[in-house]
């Protein structure tokens, strides 16, 4: 026997053989199914930490804050206006509602005429003064009543388009029934735009300067819109045009607008439904 075949019959040494056996996959036996059944219900059971439960108090404590901080704003809304402020919103609000209860109880009158024995002739009355209402607001008939004239002197042409549009739009806020720019009726389909040369145009008609716009309203009303601050008036002052605000017992309104036929605007078709 040769050393090289003595050397392959020699012992493993013992770590060789322990590192061999890290090799090897122990394999364990498959779970039971009482076993199984414990540990899938260990799985599905939410067990909550330390961590998620502040963090739960955090977020319930943040909602509770936030519906505190948003009441105490509410609240502190009217806290924080003026005497005069409060004073202004009552009298807002008393006269809405005063306005509202005086057409509830126009409208009661109507119904009672409409169903008594003269209901025909208070039909007719009915129909004639509406039909008034939409010429007026139409502009097809001339109109008087109070309101005010403002004339605007615009030596160095600064009144702009904006500006006049501006103007129109505040005498509609504060309740003007009819307006007239120069010899042009304000409509609902009205329009301000400029010509090539730079001229302000309003329904497609030169508004040339001076300017006078005549409004029918309540007239204490539209000449306080026209001083607010920051408003019409105070945009042409600023810029060097002179405004003179004149309130009238009774002005006259005499131009008249053409109606057109509506090129998109269509009547709904009645349903026959009350």
């Amino acid at each position: 026997m040769t050393d090289d075949q003595a050397s392959d019959l020699a012992p493993v040494p013992e770590r060789t053989r322990r590192l061999a056996g890290l090799g090897r996959v122990r394999r364990r036996a498959a779970p039971t199914t009482a076993e199984a059944r414990r540990r899938l219900r260990r799985l599905g059971g939410f067990r909550a930490t330390r961590g998620q439960l502040t963090a739960a108090l955090l977020t319930g404590l943040l909602g509770v804050a936030l519906v505190a901080q948003a009441r105490v704003t509410e609240q502190a809304g009217l806290e924080q206006l003026r005497e005069s402020e409060l004073v202004a919103l009552l009298d807002d609000v008393t006269s809405r509602a005063a306005s509202l209860g005086e057409e509830v109880d126009q409208l009661e009158a109507d119904r009672e005429r409409l169903l008594g024995a003269d209901g025909d002739d208070v039909a007719a009355e009915a129909a004639r003064q509406r039909l008034e209402s939409y010429q007026i607001l139409a502009g097809t008939v001339p109109v008087q009543g109070p309101g005010i004239t403002v004339l605007v002197d615009d030596g160095g042409s600064v009144v702009t388009q904006t500006m006049v549009l501006d103007g129109i739009q505040e005498l509609r806020d504060a309740g003007a029934e009819a307006i007239q720019v120069g010899t042009v009726r304000v409509v609902a389909s009205s329009y301000v735009s400029t010509d090539e040369a730079g001229e302000i145009l309003l329904d497609g008609q030169r508004l040339g300067s001076p300017y006078t716009i005549t409004a029918v309203g309540d007239a204490h009303t539209l000449a306080g819109a026209m001083a607010i601050p920051g408003g019409f008036t105070d945009s042409l002052r600023s810029v060097g045009a002179e405004v003179t605000v004149v309130e009238a017992d009774t002005v006259v309104i005499d131009a008249l607008h053409e109606p057109i036929e509506p090129r998109y605007a269509q009547p709904v078709p009645a349903t026959g439904d009350p």
